[in-house]
């Protein structure tokens, strides 16, 4: 017998334990995509009709490369949250869903690492 109110049992527990905080990470991270979106069309409109190296010459600027890099890391890891939910809803075995989650990971983890590796090589101008 628990002397704990029927509200308390329930609180922050869904199916998985941790419902509530992939929610606000979804959240969190798609205002911030809004709020980075600001700042990639006004690159791109300040941008427009310039050569290559002068796009890849404005990534020296340490405020490009991070706002770019926020921009991918953010926008990635809120995809990574979307597919795992979709996984979740719609794949019922478990192998198949344990197999796609990691797939999942793999694959955003891995643009990721790409993509730093790329704003990384423009920054250092390598």
């Amino acid at each position: 017998m628990s002397m704990r109110t029927e509200l308390g049992k329930v609180r922050g527990m869904g199916a998985a334990h941790e419902g509530t905080g992939h929610f606000w990470q979804q959240r969190l991270t798609g205002v911030f995509n809004l709020l980075l979106t600001v700042f990639f069309v006004a690159y791109v409109a300040c941008h427009l009709g310039a050569d290559r190296t002068a796009i890849v010459a404005s990534f020296k600027n340490p405020l490009i490369a991070f706002g770019f890099a926020a921009i991918m890391l953010n926008s990635l890891w809120h995809m990574r949250l979307g597919l795992q939910v979709v996984i979740e809803d719609y794949v019922h075995g478990p192998a198949t869903k344990l197999i796609t989650i990691i797939l999942n990971n793999v694959y955003a983890f891995g643009l990721m690492g790409l993509g730093l590796l790329a704003i990384l090589k423009m920054f250092l101008g390598a």
